[in-house]
């Protein structure tokens, strides 16, 4: 009885999709998506599999992700892969989840379809990371593709704390008085010099895994965004999933604050 559940799916499944993709209007696509691939550790545990094993399995997911992101026109992904809070786990889980992290970057920057650009706080990584970050974005700089935002080491409060440093440290270059420039302070200036400087705020964040907490991502920039929370753990997250998120995305009345 299961393999025949298994066999309907098969055959159901791609007509689901083609039909979720035609229905979806092209003008009401997001242009900037941004995921929480959350979801490993439980994912390793209901499959009896150890935790790099759940991480090993979520790194597969992020290239059929992407190439679901490309078909369908979307111009910039960001990826949260850790936050600075993660950076106090365990060695024995942190040390391979980082080398999984270079691995799949550096695989990413191979493919040459996608443009890498590493956001969070880098000195806080160790440095074959930091190298494999920033090799895939030097090898990729050309790339016309979708713009993958990489977030290892990121936190949103770090981020706008490390964008007022920025800003300041520029602001101090120039022989601006703190005075002066309390006077002409205000949201785009901050803006300016945030990870994700120069690109669109996202219009769509996805959280896998069934939690609906923002945890610290894009704490600046989602200000607008809509969400969407889906069950499925990140190794799980289909693109029938992405197709659903996409679709409820596209019935909603974005009211921007208003």
């Amino acid at each position: 009885m299961g393999s025949l559940r298994k066999a309907v799916k098969r055959v159901a499944y791609p007509a689901y999709e083609a039909r979720l993709v035609r229905r979806l209007p092209a003008d009401r696509l997001p242009k900037h998506v941004g995921v929480m691939l959350d979801g490993n550790r439980r994912w390793a545990r209901a499959a009896g599999a150890d935790t790099a094993e759940g991480h090993r399995a979520g790194a597969a997911n992020i290239s059929p992700f992407l190439e679901w992101c490309e078909e369908l026109g979307i111009e910039v992904v960001t990826l949260w892969l850790l936050s600075t809070d993660n950076l106090n786990r365990s060695d024995d889980e942190l040390t391979p989840l980082l080398r999984i992290i270079e691995d799949v970057v550096s695989e990413l920057a191979e493919a040459g379809r996608w443009r890498i650009n590493p956001m969070g706080a880098l000195d806080l990584l160790p440095d074959s990371t930091g190298r494999a970050l920033k090799e895939a974005s030097a090898a990729t700089r050309d790339v016309h593709g979708v713009l993958v935002n990489v977030a290892v080491g990121y936190g949103g409060r770090r981020e706008i704390a490390d964008a007022v440093r920025s800003l300041l440290q520029h602001h101090a270059r120039e022989g601006t008085s703190i005075e002066e420039l309390a006077g002409i302070l205000d949201v785009e200036h901050i803006a300016e010099h945030l990870y994700t400087r120069g690109q669109p705020d996202p219009d769509l964040v996805i959280r896998t895994s069934g939690e609906q907490r923002l945890g610290g991502f894009l704490l600046w920039q989602s200000a607008h965004s809509e969400y969407y929370f889906c069950e499925a753990y990140w190794p799980d997250f289909r693109r029938v999933d992405f197709l659903r998120a996409l679709r409820a995305y596209a019935i909603r009345q974005r009211r921007f604050g208003v």
